[in-house]
């Protein structure tokens, strides 16, 4: 009976150092012109703006009013993890405030993620700790002892994840992208990223967006025809 109220499963591996390095200089939204898995939906929002985290995903998944998991299972994680917690469809009870924040700091830990609402957000500003959530709620957790999984599989904003995904996070958003597809998105995040810097370069010297982009032309053949 006891695997049906808690399921414990290891953290997993760690994603090479050199792949989180080059993820944390692209944006989200780069990614978002050609990889279409993964993203957050755009309700989960950045608690504190300016943060970049590119990390290893560890997975929570823990009921409305019971974050009794989430306190035990937090001194697994460590540096270069990033926990994302499911709040298996429960909205107004946070689970993440003042106290959770402070000890994920200590530890080290690169960033975290609910699908839920936090709540103490100026003790999570005085810890300068990046966290993406639904927003603020008053209504908190209980250690109720009800159960919940730890690196199982689970749903963050509508997006699939399980542990051992990459995360990036950013002001745009929450994306997860499968390890089998990293290097493919990095390498094509890259490539979109350089042209971009040429492109605002092309803007900034005067070149006319509709222009640049061809959009101008479709709409002129349309007008032409």
């Amino acid at each position: 009976m006891s695997n049906l109220v808690y399921k414990l499963n290891p953290m997993p591996p760690a994603i090479p150092q050199d792949k989180l390095d080059r993820l944390t200089k692209l944006e989200t939204a780069t990614i978002g012109h050609f990889y279409h898995f993964g993203f957050a939906t755009p309700a989960i929002q950045p608690v504190l703006r300016g943060k970049v985290v590119a990390a290893t995903v560890a997975t929570l998944a823990i009921p409305g009013l019971d974050s009794t998991l989430l306190h035990h299972c937090l001194s697994q994680c460590g540096p270069g993890y990033f926990l994302a917690v499911d709040r298996l469809g429960d909205t107004k009870y946070a689970c993440w405030g003042g106290g959770v924040t402070r000890m994920a700091a200590m530890i080290g830990l690169a960033g975290g993620c609910v699908d839920g609402p936090h709540t103490d957000t100026l003790e999570i500003e005085e810890q300068d700790f990046p966290m993406w959530s639904r927003g603020p709620s008053p209504v908190t957790t209980r250690l109720y002892n009800t159960g919940g999984g730890f690196n199982v599989p689970v749903s963050i904003g509508g997006a699939a994840v399980l542990p051992g995904y990459a995360v990036l996070a950013d002001d745009c958003g929450v994306l997860f992208i499968a390890p089998e597809d990293l290097d493919a998105v990095i390498a094509e995040g890259e490539l979109k990223t350089e042209r971009g810097r040429v492109n605002e370069a092309k803007i900034t010297a005067g070149t006319h967006l509709g222009e640049m982009s061809g959009a101008s032309k479709m709409v002129q053949a349309k007008l032409d025809g």
